[in-house]
């Protein structure tokens, strides 16, 4: 088998935790009783991870009322609103963590995204133009530029007396940056870069702060000096003047009303012949002399691009973020509205409420384990990427990682998202559907999480490529090695489609489901199902394409006709590295008990994956059609015995009333349904209630 997963932060294949019986820590609960409890505080503190105290801060800023969202604003009113949010959030010191303490920052990266993620609890409004003010426009600036740069445009961002936009994005290119057609022509006549968008499809377009508040950007342009295109840099451009009019050559649109996040002012901006001087090109990466002579540290063109848009990457990381604690408020919402709620009568006559019914349990409960997955999986990715952008760690390979982890995390998180949000609204009927609820203004906002900062499925062919990569990598590359590698691949095959793989299991299957079910219940197994299919695929791929040989037509062909098998080989890894993390965090468990409890959401969240993918499993001979049956059943017995434990889970995400805002949640049901009960009981008790036409039998 290939391994195709990085070597940090997990290691998928050589990793002695998954040999030989499994992680210490979920084989030694495996059988354990249904315990009476766990340690909430604990795990609230393993939620919160390295930077708990920036989250505690934040979530304690995010209280005020006046950063709140209001529904019923009309865009105008509701862009201003966020306009003042961001100058609350710099009078109380929240925006300034990543920056040199020469502009007041403590140069806290993790500690800063950590912070900006809670901003969701107040409005996704307000933390998408905080991002783009700080997280883009300032961190190109502080990323992209030199000391000069620094110290001559930090200090407004930084006090955002300069509203700024990050333009980057053109109608005709999105996810295609290194083909966008702005151009930055170098004049030595006046040592001035002029920036020109040729035709409409040049526009920057779908850009944060450019209908109305952005006084300045930073444009992305093709550089080009001496009659060489040297591929795309950044430049600071002035774009408003102090009444708020376009400055000379600059022109723009109004993107107007959007799906969600109304909040935030996007717009177009186009240029036409705008002259800046030579010293706004953000130069960390490549300088012009004043007679037009170009020099980079990078000398590859390619490598350049792309070590300039690693340096942007904490914008897929937040998103990562900001995506699961939208997530922890929706299911907040719904379960604590399934825990008050009652409908329909039980067994005994009584209504029961939500949460008893095993449908109700089953479309929320499993979601529950993923938001926990994928928080331990974005704890991660949160340290990588400090390791990198304080220093400590920053090298060309732990980059690579940190911009494939981070779209893979971004991809599946901002889609779950999508889907948790949508479920959580369903499972609480009609009430879900009204404002005051918050489900269906969050549904709205994160909407465009899947398409920002890139394409989700675009950001999947991006970890696919990696991939195959490694694959390419780790293959032989003698004659006699590579037959032989061949042969043992093709040898998979033919046990695939034979079915010779499931000859052991299913002699095994036919003596008792419930050893089945314990056997599912093993971390090996759990990480062979999930980490084999991964590499079936990547490696099924790297074959296909390693038999055009030096045909690059053909290989692109094939890539293309494979590209869906790709995407989904990058999907099952991604999810692979969620369930890893979680695995990894079950050695911070405090006690026996919280560890048995983490690790039954660990093992609901990994054969919800194998559930998903159960045909493939089927097809492919990695499941017996015993064992598939096994799959289910084990997870409606994980659910049956995390039900009673749903309202601590909960408890661990640790936000208040004041965060989650959302009148089905605040404790209101229940006063509805105790007022209900006591106006029967005692209606009953006085002989005031209506004989049924049909008694029931006794």
């Amino acid at each position: 088998m290939v391994d195709t997963a990085p070597t940090r932060p997990v290691d998928t294949g050589r990793d002695p935790r998954f040999r030989a019986g499994g992680p210490a820590s979920a084989r030694s609960t495996r059988a354990a009783e249904p315990p009476a409890g766990f340690d909430v505080d604990a795990v609230a503190s393993m939620l919160l991870g390295r930077w708990a105290d920036d989250r505690r801060a934040s979530r304690a800023l995010t209280l005020d009322p006046a950063l709140h969202r209001i529904d019923g604003l009309t865009t105008a009113e509701h862009r201003a609103r966020a306009l003042e949010q961001c100058r609350l959030l710099v009078e109380h010191g929240a925006i300034q963590r990543p920056f040199p303490a020469a502009f007041g920052g403590t140069e806290n990266h993790g500690g800063n995204l950590a912070a900006f993620e809670e901003l969701t609890t107040a409005d996704p409004s307000l933390q998408i133009k905080a991002g783009v003010q700080w997280g883009l426009f300032g961190s190109a600036v502080l990323h992209l530029g030199t000391t000069p740069n620094h110290d001559e445009f930090l200090p407004g961002i930084v006090d955002f007396s300069v509203p700024g936009c990050f333009a980057m994005t053109e109608t005709g290119h999105g996810s295609d940056v290194q083909s966008i057609a702005t151009t930055a022509t170098y004049d030595p006549t006046t040592e001035e870069f002029e920036i020109h968008t040729p035709f409409r499809g040049a526009w920057k377009d779908y850009i944060g702060n450019a209908a109305v508040h952005g006084t300045a950007a930073v444009v992305f342009a093709q550089l080009v000096t001496g009659g060489v295109d040297h591929g795309v840099h950044a430049f600071y451009v002035p774009l408003r003047d102090g009444t708020g009019a376009f400055l000379p050559g600059v022109g723009g649109e109004d993107d107007g009303v959007k799906g969600g996040l109304n909040g935030v002012d996007n717009g177009r901006l186009h240029f036409d012949h705008v002259r800046v001087p030579r010293t706004n090109l953000l130069n960390r990466y490549g300088s012009v002399d004043a007679d037009g002579s170009y020099s980079s540290p990078i000398a590859s063109p390619g490598r350049r691009f792309f070590t300039m848009l690693g340096t942007l990457v904490q914008g897929r990381v937040s998103l990562d973020g900001a995506a699961i604690v939208a997530q922890k408020l929706a299911l907040q919402i719904a379960l604590t509205y399934a825990l008050q709620r009652r409908q329909f009568p039980t067994g005994g006559g009584d209504e029961g409420v939500l949460l008893d019914y095993g449908r109700h349990q089953r479309r929320l409960i499993p979601r529950l384990a993923t938001v926990f997955a994928q928080s331990f999986a974005h704890e991660q990715l949160l340290r990588t990427f400090d390791d990198v952008f304080s220093g400590r760690e920053d090298t060309p390979e732990r980059r690579q990682e940190l911009e494939t982890l981070a779209a893979g995390y971004k991809a599946l998180s901002t889609w779950s998202a999508l889907d948790t949000l949508q479920e959580a609204r369903e499972a609480c009927g009609g009430a879900g559907f009204l404002a005051e609820n918050r489900l269906t203004a969050l549904r709205s906002d994160l909407d465009v999480y899947v398409t920002f900062e890139g394409d989700n499925t675009v950001l999947l062919q991006l970890v696919g490529k990696r991939l195959l990569t490694d694959f390419a990598a780790a293959a032989p590359r003698d004659a006699a090695a590579t037959a032989r590698f061949v042969a043992a691949q093709v040898g998979t095959r033919i046990a695939d489609a034979s079915g010779l793989r499931a000859i052991g299991q299913t002699v095994a299957d036919r003596g008792s489901v419930a050893h089945a079910v314990r056997d599912l219940r093993d971390p090996d197994t759990q990480h062979a199902l999930l980490a084999e299919r991964v590499s079936t695929m990547v490696s099924g791929i790297g074959l296909r394409i390693r038999a055009a040989g030096k045909d690059r037509a053909a290989a692109a062909r094939i890539a293309n006709e494979n590209q869906h098998e790709l995407i989904e080989a990058a999907r099952a890894h991604t999810e692979l590295l969620q369930w890893e993390a979680f695995t990894a965090a079950l050695d911070d468990a405090p006690d026996e008990s919280t560890r048995t409890v983490l690790t039954r959401l660990r093992d609901l969240f990994g054969l919800g994956l194998v559930e998903e993918h159960l045909a493939w499993h089927l097809v492919h001979g990695r499941l017996s059609m015993q064992r598939g049956q096994a799959v289910s059943a084990s997870i409606d017995r994980l659910v049956r015995r995390l039900r009673p434990l749903v309202p601590d889970l909960v408890r661990t995400f640790g936000y208040e009333q004041a965060h989650v805002r959302a009148a089905i949640a605040s404790g209101a049901e229940a006063e509805r349904q105790d007022e209900a009960r006591a106006w029967f009981d005692a209606e009953r008790a006085a002989g005031r209630l209506p004989e049924p036409e049909k008694k029931p039998r006794h």
